[in-house]
């Protein structure tokens, strides 16, 4: 990989981390479920009027746009809001790369390899690590919800090699316009019309940037640029780059809103981090270390 992409891998990683710190900014005034609907509705609007739907079924866009976005995100918003800190949603939302795994071997027949399963062993170690620290402050509610949200995003993932490969902000764009519409009924439903007006009329600069940050950075180019990488380049080679993104959320979330980091919580990272990297990387440096010794004998 060229110098300049590797650069453009770690800040998408940096994107993805800083992302959790807006999410809590944005939920200090504004309620999960608006925060999520002003998401989507700026990635949509009014792109969608300019960009071509993407050439599949448009029962695949939705069904894509319900999981990957609307479901995903009003968990993992509603996971935080409820007590789990940005570092440790970070955390956990990366069980999504072992939920896949187990998914695509139950729909699509891909059996998983003795590496993967070993990563898979060690990174819920860690999962289990967080869950036996839950308390008043991380409640199981929040730490239940987050989970569900990765496997909400590994759902997506299913839908996505369904999919096949397709332009990228074509889907993201369609995509979030499908998901603002359940959305926009739950504000409805649990704000009221009153409080989303009152919302938008008293609306605090945090807010705002948060809004924008995790509409256009986070959702618009982080996910365009990840795919643009993921097609030029083999996604054994790209993928390691996520291991990077929970490193960046706990780190912002030490600086920007001192959560503590026990030693637990260390080591939990670590685990997870750890598992992460056994699924990626090793399956490579084995085939390597092979074809090594093939070229010596």
């Amino acid at each position: 990989m060229r110098l300049h992409h590797m650069g453009l891998a770690i800040l998408i990683a940096a994107i993805w981390g800083f992302n959790f710190i807006a999410i809590c900014y944005g939920l200090q005034q504004i309620s999960p479920e608006l925060l999520c609907l002003s998401r989507f509705l700026g990635a949509s609007l009014p792109a969608i009027f300019f960009i071509k739907r993407p050439p599949v079924p448009f029962r695949m866009i939705i069904l894509y746009g319900l999981v990957m976005f609307a479901l995903q995100f009003i968990c993992l918003f509603f996971g935080i809001k409820a007590g789990m800190t940005p570092g440790l949603s970070s955390l956990l939302m990366q069980t999504q790369a072992f939920i896949t795994m187990f998914l695509a071997f139950i729909f699509m027949g891909e059996r998983p390899s003795r590496w993967q399963l070993v990563g898979a062993g060690v990174s819920f170690s860690g999962i289990i690590l967080v869950g036996a620290h839950l308390d008043s402050h991380m409640t199981v509610l929040g730490f239940m919800l987050v989970i569900i949200a990765a496997i909400s995003w590994s759902i997506g993932n299913i839908v996505s090699k369904k999919i096949g490969k397709v332009n990228m902000l074509s889907l993201v764009v369609w995509s979030s316009f499908v998901a603002c519409f359940p959305l926009l009924l739950m504000s409805l439903y649990m704000d009221g019309i009153d409080q989303i007006i009152y919302s938008a009329q008293h609306i605090s600069w945090a807010s705002a940037v948060s809004i924008i940050y995790i509409t256009y950075l986070s959702t618009v180019v982080a996910y365009v640029g990840w795919s643009w990488l993921i097609v030029k380049y083999p996604a054994a080679v790209v993928a390691p780059f996520m291991l990077l993104v929970p490193i960046f959320a706990m780190l912002s979330s030490i600086v920007f809103l001192n959560e503590p980091m026990q030693l637990w919580k260390l080591v939990a990272a670590a685990l997870v981090v750890m598992g992460l990297g056994i699924n990626l990387i090793a399956p490579r440096l084995m085939v390597r270390i092979i074809r090594m010794r093939e070229a010596l004998t």
